[in-house]
C-alpha cells in the first residue's frame, strides 16, 4: 500500500472514530443512558431525558467545538513558527484572557451583554489586548522575526501570569476559589445558547485558516521558497497569527484555559497524515474535537459522581507528551 493510500485510509478511520467518540460521550456519565431509551416515548420529559438533551448534548457540542478550535490554532502556530512547541498558550493569549477573568471576579462584575456574561467579555477583551501588545512589540523591529514574536508572546504570558497571582492574592476566599476553578478549564454548559455563540465565533476563523492552507504548506518549505511561489510571508504570518489568536481568545473566554490540546493533536496527526494542511486541517478539526470530548468523559468518570475539570486531564496528558517532544531523536522538518 502506497503512503498516500495509507494516509487516506487512516484519514477515513480517524473521521469515523471522531464521530463515534462524541456520540458515546452523550450516553456516558454518572449514569449510563441506553441508546434504546432515547427513542422511548416520553423520554424527553423524564429526568434522564432532560439530562441528555439539556446537559450532555450541549456539553459534548461545546467540548467538540473547543477541542477543534484549539487543535486548529495549534496547527497554525506550529506551521507559521515551524516549531512543534508553539501553541496558543505559549504566546500569551490564554494568560491575557485569564487576567481579564481574574479582574472580573475581583471586581464582582455580574452582567450580561448580547447573552454573554461579564467574565466572558472581560476575558475576551484582555486576550485581544494581549494580541495587539504582541503585535506592537514585534512591529518595533524593522524586520519581521518569528523568534521575536514567539519571545514577545512568552514574555506577555509571564507578565499576565504574575498579574493573575496579584489579583488572586488580593481576592477574598470566595473570589480566589472561583478564579482557581475557572483557571482549571471546564465545559460545564446547560442549554444550547453558549455552544451556538461559540460556533458563531469559531466558524469564520476556521474558514479563513482553510483558505490559507496552501500558503501554510509553502511556509514549511522556508521563507525564500515561499516567496518565489508568490506567498506574502509577512502578511500571511500576521493574518494567521491574528486569526488563530482571536480563535483562542474566544475559546478561553468561554471555557477557561484548557492546555496542550493545540500541541498534542496536530503534532500526532501530522506524523500520521503528513504535512499537507489541506488534508490535515480536517483531521485536526475532528481529531481535536474527539480528543477533548474523550478527555471530558474521562474527567466525569474518574471519581464519579464528582467531576474533575477537563483542564487537569489535558495537563496530565500533555506534560509527558511535552517531555517526549523534547527528548525524541527524530525531528521533523518544521521543528526548530
Amino acid at each position: 500500500m502506497s503512503r498516500s493510500a495509507r494516509a487516506g485510509y487512516l484519514f477515513v478511520l480517524l473521521l469515523a472514530g471522531s464521530l463515534a467518540v462524541p456520540l458515546a460521550m452523550t450516553l456516558a456519565g454518572s449514569s449510563w443512558i441506553s441508546p434504546a431509551d432515547i427513542f422511548t416515548p416520553g423520554f424527553g420529559e423524564s429526568p434522564a431525558g432532560k439530562i441528555f438533551w439539556q446537559i450532555r448534548i450541549p456539553r459534548v457540542l461545546t467540548g467538540f467545538l473547543v477541542g477543534a478550535a484549539l487543535a486548529v490554532a495549534g496547527m497554525v502556530f506550529q506551521a507559521i513558527f515551524r516549531n512543534s512547541l508553539a501553541t496558543p498558550f505559549t504566546l500569551g493569549v490564554s494568560s491575557g484572557a485569564s487576567f481579564g477573568a481574574a479582574l472580573a471576579v475581583k471586581a464582582g462584575l455580574v452582567f450580561t451583554f448580547l447573552g454573554l456574561p461579564g467574565i466572558t467579555l472581560c476575558a475576551f477583551g484582555t486576550a485581544v489586548l494581549a494580541i495587539f501588545l504582541i503585535y506592537f512589540l514585534t512591529s518595533l523591529r524593522r524586520e519581521f522575526s518569528t523568534e521575536a514574536m514567539l519571545l514577545a508572546g512568552v514574555a506577555m504570558s509571564f507578565f499576565f501570569s504574575a498579574a493573575i497571582l496579584v489579583v488572586q492574592y488580593l481576592s477574598d476566599f470566595a473570589g480566589s476559589f472561583q478564579l482557581v476553578r475557572w483557571l482549571m478549564g471546564n465545559l460545564d454548559m446547560v442549554g444550547y445558547a453558549r455552544p451556538l455563540q461559540l460556533l458563531a465565533m469559531i466558524i469564520p476563523c476556521l474558514v479563513l485558516v482553510w483558505w490559507f492552507c496552501p500558503a501554510l504548506n509553502l511556509l514549511l518549505t522556508g521563507d525564500e521558497l515561499a516567496l518565489t511561489r508568490g506567498v506574502h510571508v509577512r502578511r500571511t504570518r500576521y493574518v494567521m497569527f491574528f486569526t488563530v489568536s482571536l480563535l483562542t481568545a474566544a475559546v478561553v473566554s468561554f471555557c477557561g484555559p484548557i492546555g496542550f490540546v493545540g500541541m498534542m493533536v496536530p503534532h500526532m496527526l501530522r506524523l500520521v497524515l503528513g504535512l499537507d494542511h489541506r488534508r490535515l486541517i480536517w483531521a485536526v478539526i475532528f481529531g481535536g474535537g474527539a480528543f477533548l470530548t474523550a478527555c471530558d468523559g474521562l474527567a466525569r468518570a474518574v471519581i464519579a459522581p464528582v467531576e474533575i475539570p477537563v483542564g487537569i486531564i489535558t495537563a496530565l496528558l500533555g506534560g509527558p507528551f511535552f517531555l517526549w517532544l523534547l527528548i525524541r531523536r527524530r525531528e521533523q522538518r518544521f521543528f526548530l
